[in-house]
């Protein structure tokens, strides 16, 4: 009689060893809320329409606590093409402070890459670099 069940299923996946805790979701979920805001925001301000600095230190704050997050939930995030995007993206908001006169376009390149990226199947955004 044949294995009815597929090997793959039988198979640790790199990502079954995930650290969790209850309300791990609901937390992201929140962090998540507060860094678009923080975006829509800076985008304002980038535009004009508003003060960049409390923008800036939401989106800034937020998004370093769910890198944390997920860095403490999969080690090996950093390695990933997520993780590795996410120091993409601080290296270019770097470029902001640095060069003030190109914050529109980088901030532009920014929210492409970070649709991308969240939004690209989850074998590119977990694939490993290194």
């Amino acid at each position: 009689m044949r294995n009815l069940i597929p090997v793959h299923v039988l198979m640790l996946k790199q990502r079954d060893n995930v650290r969790d805790f209850p309300g791990r979701r609901w937390l992201n979920l929140s962090l998540r809320t507060v860094h678009l805001s923080g975006i829509v925001l800076l985008g304002a301000a980038l535009l004009g329409a508003g003060e960049a600095a409390t923008a800036a230190w939401l989106t800034l704050i937020s998004g370093l606590a769910m890198f944390a997050g997920d860095a403490w939930a999969n080690p090996a995030h950093l390695r990933e093409v997520a993780g590795f995007g996410v120091l993409a993206k601080f290296a270019l908001v770097a470029i902001i402070v640095v060069h003030p006169p190109s914050a529109l376009p980088v901030f532009w390149v920014v929210l492409v890459l970070s649709t991308v990226l969240s939004h690209a199947p989850g074998a590119l955004r977990h694939r490993r670099l290194f």
